[in-house]
Formats: structure tokens, C-alpha cells, sequence
């Protein structure tokens, strides 16, 4: 059900900036999805390099490597290619949509794009063909394995020099072919005479091949000069066009007065002109080596946390002002529980090594089925089995009872399912304390008590709990259980539309999507199968 879930980040890109990003992020405990294309531009190098600890590893096993990193830590990979990101608009507003060329959209509240950028090569016959091999531009990516070779440098720019002398620092055979590139200053061709660098004139047409070894280098004028590698400086154009639909553009990358090509703009963490959209890597930084790469996704990951964070605490703060009188209808401090409610609860569930079937309830499973993961809360959770199912499907729950034995239950349950580290169980007597904080999902299941229970201000409190555009789902009893009818001729349980009357809702500031009376089937106490009929109420804060 991923196309139903939101994340807290997507993150366009799965290499070293995309997957150190993810990391930071995964063990920051947040919902991450990482996309990849597959397509690094790093791809046909055979060999990274400067990484410490993974000196001279092959880009494709970093790569598996992070992935399998990641993974550990709850992270979702999947191999796909973004076409297009825009703002969502509506209830989700303030969050992303993502469109993918294979697959349903998906959706954050953060973006980090790492999608690096392309190499854009000169048009000489059988470059593109070696780039990454014995045509290369980075000396620090390439300079050792070229040592003491006859390494020619082709001009296309203004860096020609500067690349000269940096190939010359590994190697006493450097030629500069003056090719396209702008005339040498005096002082650039003093600088290479007085490094022993060769300049040759002349435009390069091809290059000659022996062996899959690149063996020389062809000038327009025929002549052949023998050379095992060639430096080419590339034009820098970032892997930017699905940013377009967030209003992002790309600005010139200019260095010392020089354009290189382009890039998306960014502060120093990352964050770009769009709120909620963050860059890291050859997209923003053409010049980062892989491990600057790296570096950067992982500061950017950090600056995406700390800005949820803001957001989840502004919103806790406005559901703490929002829930006037909320301390005084349900108390504060969850040690104060009433002991004749929770002797009442626990000796229900002490009767029996399990009370309950285990699984979740059905009209919650329709519901909540079809939704984006998010927070939830899960009041009156009983041995757990909601909070579990919840959790099992990427939800950080918030369980309350007030039974000990029933949390004390759950908790095993939890750990059980492997989901225990996304749920916190508290005790509350919902008579006198309320779990703070607010939520995407309110889940109040079968608030009915034999005892006294001030079950609308518990009701009311619950629709405070939740977050604009989250949810709450009340499940209550519809009619007394056929096999109990006899012993309870009077009791009568209040409609969805009195439960709905009774919440006292603004109707400018929730929508009302379920009002109805499901049935389900269950087995009664002789073991017969029997169908009950629960009463349903469903709305949504605007």
C-alpha cells in the first residue's frame, strides 16, 4: 500500500548523497522512501575513490552497500524514475506528490532531491564511449590510476592550465591540445613551459583505440599523438527538469567568474527556495566528490529533521492551546487512574489468558486500510491488537488503557510482532487523564463501560486530539449481543448521528465522512456464528 502512505522524506536519488541522506534520516526514526533511477553518474567509473574506508570500492557495491545500510534502519529503496514533484493542494496541503514512470504517485512532507547532474562531453567521435576510463576530468577521482602515463589534456575552457599543472603533479608527460578552447595568456603558456607541458595546436577529431585502450589522440590535420589518457573538462548540467513543477528553476554555476553549467541553488544545509525542498549533492555541488557527496546528504538529512520537528512541535502547541479545558474535564497526570476502574478492567482480563481474539478490529482495517501512514491514537487498546496492526503498517501509535494487565499484554504482543519500538503504550483512566499530544488517526473503539463514564467530554476530547487533516473513527455497539438480550431487555446504545450531535463539532472546521451501522460476524458463546451490528462515525478536521 505504499501509493496510500506519506512519508516524512522522499528522496529522489539513491547514491552517495541520497543514501547518506536516507541514513541520517532512517536513524532519526523517520518514514523514508528513496527512489533511484539506477543511473549514478559516477556509473562508469570502475572504481571510487578518496572515500575513507571504501577506498577503491566499484560505485555499484557502495551503492548495494548503502542500500543494505539503509534497510536496517526501516528505510524503503525502490528502483524507479521520478518524472515530475509538485505541491499537494487541499486537506494535504503543505505536503509533496510525487509522479513516477512506473507505479502509483507518492507522497511526503519533505523532499530531497540528489539527483546529480550529466556530464555534457564535446562532440568528438568515441569520447562519450571512454569517459570515466582513460578519458576522465577529476584528478582526484582518476590522478593515481594515470600516474607516470602519457595523459594529454584537451582545452575547452578556461581551466585548461589549471588542469594542466594538476595531471602534471602525477605524470612528466602532459600535452595540452589547444583544440576549441580560448588562446593561452602569456602567462598561462609560461606557467605550462615551465613545467615541461607540451602544447600542441590544432582541433582533435577523434581518438584511436587499440586493444580497448585508448592509445592516441587525432588532430583535424591528421597527425596522431601518442596518449593513455585525456582530460576533458565537461559542461555540468544537473539532473533538474521534475523540480519544475515546484517552481524550481536552475541558475548558472559560476566559478572564479566562469560558468560551468548549471545547478539548483541552496543554502549551505541544503535547503533550496521552496519550503519543505532540500538538494544535496551533484545537483547543487557539481564539483563534490563522492564523499563530499555523502557529507552533504548527511547534513542534508539532518536539516530535514530538525525542520519536522518544528513543525510537529508547532502543531503540539496548538493542540495543547486548542484543548481548553481539556486538563479540567480529564485531569492531569496519568498516575492518577481511579482504582475502582482500573480493579474493574483488571479482573476482566485476569479471568482468561486472553480476552480478545487477537486481531484487528474489521471496521477499523476498512477504514484505515486505504490511508497514509501516520501517527495514531488508540484509546481503550485493550491486549493491543489494533495498535499492533496499526504499527505493522508503518503507524507510530500512542496505545492507552488503564488496565495494566491488558497494556502489560500488549506490550508482549508488540514485541512479538517486532513493532514494539513504534508504539508507546501509557496508562490512562480516560475519566481523569488525556494522552498529550495530537495525531493523524484518533481510534476510539468501544468507549462503553458498565461502570460510570463520562463517555461524550472522553468523546470531545479525543476530536481535540486531532491534527488538521487527520481523523477521527469512533466504533461503538449498536444493540445489545443477541445471546445477552434477555438479561439486558432496555439497554440502548445512541446512534451515529446522536454520538456525531454529541461531539459538538464546528461543521466549518470537520467533514463528516462516515455515518452508518455495520455489521460483522463473530461466533457466540456456544460456539455458533452469529452477526453483530456496531454503530460507525468517521470525520475529518479541515
Amino acid at each position: 500500500m505504499r501509493e496510500h502512505r506519506i512519508y516524512d522524506v522522499v528522496v529522489v536519488g539513491g547514491g552517495a548523497a541520497g543514501l547518506s541522506g536516507a541514513l541520517t534520516l532512517g536513524r532519526s526514526r523517520r518514514s523514508v522512501l528513496v527512489i533511484d533511477g539506477g543511473a549514478p553518474r559516477n556509473a562508469p567509473a570502475g572504481h571510487v575513490h578518496n572515500y575513507l574506508t571504501s577506498e577503491g570500492v566499484a560505485p555499484a557495491e557502495l551503492y548495494a552497500t548503502g542500500r543494505a545500510e539503509v534497510a536496517g534502519y526501516g528505510v524503503e529503496v525502490v528502483d524507479g524514475t521520478v518524472t515530475k514533484a509538485h505541491p499537494v493542494e487541499g486537506h494535504d496541503r503543505g505536503r509533496f506528490e510525487v509522479e513516477l514512470t512506473d507505479g502509483e504517485p507518492v507522497r511526503a512532507r519533505r523532499l530531497l532531491v540528489t539527483t546529480g547532474l550529466v556530464d555534457e562531453l564535446p562532440a568528438i567521435p568515441g569520447l562519450a564511449e571512454r569517459w570515466g576510463r582513460d578519458v576522465l576530468h577529476c584528478p582526484y577521482c582518476h590522478g593515481w590510476e594515470v600516474r607516470d602515463q602519457a595523459v594529454g589534456v584537451l582545452a575547452t575552457g578556461p581551466v585548461t592550465t589549471h588542469h594542466a599543472l594538476l595531471f602534471r603533479q602525477l605524470t612528466d608527460d602532459v600535452v595540452v591540445f589547444t583544440h576549441t578552447g580560448p588562446p593561452l595568456t602569456p602567462e598561462q603558456a609560461e606557467q605550462l613551459a615551465a613545467r615541461g607541458v607540451r602544447v600542441v595546436e590544432g582541433e582533435v577529431t577523434g581518438l584511436e583505440v587499440t586493444d580497448d585502450r585508448l592509445t592516441g589522440v587525432r588532430l583535424r590535420s591528421g597527425e596522431l599523438v601518442a596518449r593513455q589518457a585525456l582530460v576533458v573538462g565537461p559542461r555540468f548540467a544537473a539532473r533538474a527538469d521534475l523540480l519544475a513543477g515546484l517552481g524550481l528553476t536552475t541558475s548558472e554555476f559560476v566559478v572564479g567568474g566562469h560558468v560551468f553549467g548549471d545547478h539548483v541553488a541552496a543554502d549551505a544545509s541544503g535547503a533550496t527556495a521552496v519550503p519543505g525542498v532540500w538538494v544535496a549533492g551533484n545537483v547543487t555541488d557539481p564539483q563534490a566528490t563522492v564523499i563530499a557527496a555523502a557529507a552533504a546528504g548527511v547534513k542534508a538529512g539532518a536539516a530535514l529533521n530538525a525542520d519536522l520537528i518544528a513543525e510537529e512541535t508547532d502543531r503540539a502547541v496548538t493542540a495543547l492551546r486548542a484543548r481548553t479545558g481539556a486538563d479540567t474535564e480529564a485531569g492531569t497526570g496519568a498516575d492518577t487512574v481511579d482504582t475502582e476502574t482500573a480493579r474493574h478492567w483488571d479482573e476482566l482480563y485476569q479471568r482468561r489468558e486472553r480476552i480478545w481474539s487477537g486481531r484487528a478490529n474489521p471496521h477499523l482495517v476498512d477504514v484505515v486500510d486505504p490511508l497514509p501512514a501516520g501517527t495514531a491514537l488508540d484509546l481503550g487498546c485493550g491486549e493491543g491488537a489494533d495498535a499492533i496492526w496499526l504499527a505493522g503498517r508503518g503507524w507510530r501509535v500512542t496505545a492507552v488503557d488503564v488496565s495494566t494487565t491488558a497494556l502489560d499484554r500488549a506490550a508482549a504482543e508488540a514485541a512479538t510482532a517486532g513493532v514494539a519500538a513504534r508504539i508507546d503504550f501509557q496508562r490512562h483512566d480516560l475519566t481523569r487523564t488525556f494522552p498529550e499530544g495530537v495525531f493523524d488517526l484518533v481510534s476510539a473503539q468501544f468507549l462503553q463501560s458498565p461502570l460510570e463514564f463520562p463517555r461524550a467530554e472522553v468523546l470531545r476530547a479525543a476530536a481535540r486530539a486531532v491534527a488538521p487533516g487527520g481523523r477521527l473513527l469512533i466504533v461503538e455497539h449498536g444493540e445489545v449481543p443477541p445471546w445477552s438480550r434477555l438479561a439486558h431487555p432496555h439497554v440502548r446504545f445512541p446512534t451515529p448521528e446522536e454520538t456525531l450531535a454529541e461531539l459538538d463539532l464546528d461543521p466549518d472546521g470537520w467533514r463528516t465522512e462516515r455515518l452508518d451501522a455495520p455489521r460483522r460476524a463473530v461466533t457466540d458463546p456456544d460456539g455458533q456464528p452469529a452477526t453483530l451490528v456496531d454503530h460507525l462515525v468517521l470525520v475529518r478536521r479541515r
